[in-house]
């Protein structure tokens, strides 16, 4: 009986020790968010000491290219190859099949697979509506229209969640259409959202197609 006293508490006296590891720390009250503005960029910290964070290796995307193609994949997809939405649209960057056809895909389950392919594609939609836009660009590019600055970066995300046509809509009748998709978003966020960003090595080209 003893013994059996000896290995039962033997036993409680392991689980506690163990157990002691797991409780938490003692905590404080933190003023977790911290947003610093700096250069119209704008960073959260959950410290307020900068200093804590250079240790750390996060990619800098800033306004470049790449961050302009993930932000817009974020947006429609929360960057999701293989997600398709209610109204059938595909992919990160929610194309739709009609779409797809005029950039040389036909196989959606094709694209639908290959996240090189749903890049690419992307990338000629707006080597097109660059194309389809130049004018516009040229004509309304640094000018406020319905209370956006306007940027080639704004206009290609515009017409790739409306169209080229609704872009010319929105800022031939100076910001007074405003169209939106099925979903609620119009262009004029997509403009606002999304100007500023490198979009000049895309070639605008007509004939862009998926190879």
């Amino acid at each position: 009986m003893l013994r059996k006293w000896f290995f039962y508490a033997g036993i409680i006296s392991v689980v506690a020790f163990l157990s002691s590891g797991f409780k938490p720390l003692k905590s404080e009250t933190f003023d977790w968010f911290h947003v610093d503005v700096n250069e119209d960029i704008s960073y959260q910290f959950p410290s307020q000491k900068q200093n804590d964070y250079k240790s750390l290796n996060i990619p800098f995307t800033g306004r470049f290219f790449v961050g302009y193609k993930e932000a817009i994949g974020f947006k429609e997809s929360e960057g999701k190859y293989r997600k398709i939405n209610s109204l059938g649209y595909m992919g990160k960057y929610q194309f739709g099949v009609g779409t797809l056809k005029t950039i040389g895909i036909h196989d959606s389950l094709a694209f639908l697979n290959s996240p090189k392919m749903q890049e690419k594609a992307f990338v000629a939609l707006l080597a097109k509506n660059k194309w389809e836009l130049k004018d516009e660009i040229e004509k309304y590019e640094g000018k406020i229209v319905g209370g956006v600055r306007i940027t080639e970066s704004g206009i290609l995300a515009a017409a790739h969640l409306g169209g080229a046509g609704s872009v010319k809509r929105f800022l031939h009748s100076n910001g007074r259409k405003k169209c939106k998709d099925n979903y609620g978003t119009s262009i004029k966020h997509y403009m606002r959202d999304f100007a500023g960003y490198e979009t000049s090595g895309i070639v605008a080209d007509n004939n862009a197609r998926v190879k």
